[in-house]
């Protein structure tokens, strides 16, 4: 009678530590898979922070006024304004996994909308036309057409309605 008692408590015990033992690793599991999320969502606000510093970059007014050179002709400042647009959009195209397909777009959109203006606006100078011409006559574009000029201002707010939402 003792064995049968023995084996019932070396039995109860051994299914306890197992039942133990799992509770323990769901527990873990779950500890794991808390940090796992809240990892992701920083990974996604640095990817907002870095996309809200790329819109500040590619304004054209303050590619421009990065860029300028008195030397320069209207064709290259034309180059150098979309050469820097595209390398400040290439740097931070990675970007684009963290965040929200509608707010990766609102980003190309405002930078192929900075290539269009500056293109366009390039076109009908003379060909005599210095860097300094071309970047009034951006300038007075943008100031001109506040749909384009308040266009950054709209895409800014998406990245911070966006970035919020995640907090």
């Amino acid at each position: 009678m003792d064995t049968n008692i023995l084996a019932i408590v070396f039995v109860a015990v051994a299914i306890s530590g197992f039942v133990a033992w799992l509770i323990y690793l769901q527990r873990k599991t779950a500890a794991t898979e808390a940090q796992k999320v809240e990892g992701s969502k920083l990974l996604q606000l640095q990817a907002y922070e870095r996309l809200s510093l790329l819109i500040e970059r590619i304004t054209l007014n303050n590619v421009i006024s990065r860029v300028s050179q008195p030397e320069y002709g209207a064709r290259d400042m034309q180059r150098a304004i979309i050469m820097t647009i595209n390398e400040e959009f290439t740097y931070n195209i990675s970007q684009q996994i963290y965040v929200s397909a509608e707010a990766w777009n609102a980003i190309k959109k405002l930078k192929d909308q900075n290539l269009l203006i500056v293109n366009q606006v390039a076109s009908v100078m003379p060909a005599e036309a210095s860097g300094m011409d071309l970047n009034r006559s951006i300038l007075e574009f943008m100031m001109n057409d506040e749909r384009r000029g308040t266009f950054h201002e709209i895409v800014s707010e998406v990245i911070s309605f966006e970035a919020k939402r995640l907090l």
